[in-house]
């Protein structure tokens, strides 16, 4: 299986969020810990062991960044935007 580190970008005019699925292993961490729920599993996407990668809705997102820190595989990056 080929891993593909390139970056999936969902954002809107204040952040991006990137979920790299080479290496999201769809541990669900992120998922768990969000305190505002708006990481949920993708529909489509795959990650490295063919389990789901996650997706973000980053309208309700409020940076709080513990998903970027909880993932214990580096996985997720969220930048604000300037």
């Amino acid at each position: 299986m080929e891993k593909n580190f390139k970056p999936n970008n969902q954002k809107n005019d204040k952040i991006t969020f990137t979920n790299y699925l080479g290496l999201c292993k769809g541990c669900g961490l992120c998922i768990e810990y969000c305190p505002v729920k708006c990481i949920s599993f993708h529909k489509k996407n795959t990650g490295v062991y063919g389990q789901p990668t996650v997706s973000c809705d980053v309208d309700k997102c409020t940076y709080c960044k513990i998903c970027e820190r909880i993932c214990p595989d580096g996985a997720i990056l969220l930048k604000k935007k300037k």
